[in-house]
């Protein structure tokens, strides 16, 4: 199978988990799509809480009601991707420049699915760049502060502000980007808590504690994993 053919059957296998009458929080990014699209074939009642305006664009195209967040809250599940997955399901999050708001309906919902191909759970966790969101005002002085509390914690590279068509690449609210090159990190918890309390740092995009499954595309099928 193809990484979109893997992305696909994983989107499939999590659209099978929802139930009649249900609040389901919507992922965004290319395997996120999949599953908002077949839950769509399913023909529930539904109501879709989006973590982006690309989401929302999709789900009001596919027939699925929206709902706002603090409408909503709580979420029975949220289904989302992962740019990549750790051991107990420690994921990277924020590739699609949307974790502040997936972050959001994560921790709204009852439940969360993490669904990807099988390249994103290799073991070892670190490898996909870390997404730091942070405010336009003052980010150069934001990510000196980034860099030098990442280095006590034995990252050496400095963030990299996100960069698309020569222009900085901006968040549905209107924050910037920075990605961290870890390579490896070996106390995400750590990493987690000293980014969090950062002046100018919005969110990060270590998904921690979060899902109760990951629902991996593989060439075989689906496989399950669990903390």
């Amino acid at each position: 199978m193809s990484p979109d053919e893997q992305k696909r059957a994983a989107g499939e296998a999590a659209a099978a988990l929802i139930e009649d009458g249900m609040t389901v929080g919507l992922g965004t990014g290319s395997t996120a799509a999949w599953f908002v699209k077949a839950l769509a074939t399913r023909g529930l009642s539904v109501r879709g809480v989006p973590t982006s305006e690309a989401t929302a664009a999709l789900a009001r195209a596919s027939g699925i009601a929206l709902a706002d967040l603090d409408a909503a809250d709580p979420i029975d599940i949220t289904v989302d991707g992962a740019d990549e997955i750790g051991p107990r399901l420690a994921l990277i999050k924020g590739g699609g420049a949307a974790l502040l708001r997936e972050k959001l309906v994560w921790s709204a919902s009852k439940r969360c699915v993490v669904i990807a191909d099988a390249s994103k759970a290799q073991g070892g966790f670190g490898k996909f760049p870390l997404p730091i969101e942070v405010t336009s005002f003052g980010h150069t002085t934001t990510a000196k502060r980034i860099s030098a509390a990442a280095a006590a914690c034995g990252v050496a590279k400095p963030p990299v502000l996100r960069v698309s068509g020569g222009v900085p690449v901006r968040t549905d609210g209107g924050n910037l980007i920075y990605d961290l090159s870890c390579e490896v990190i070996d106390d995400p918890m750590a990493l987690a808590v000293v980014l969090k309390g950062l002046t100018g740092v919005v969110e990060h995009g270590l998904f921690l504690g979060l899902a109760e499954r990951a629902l991996i595309g593989t060439d075989s099928g689906v496989t399950t994993l669990y903390p």
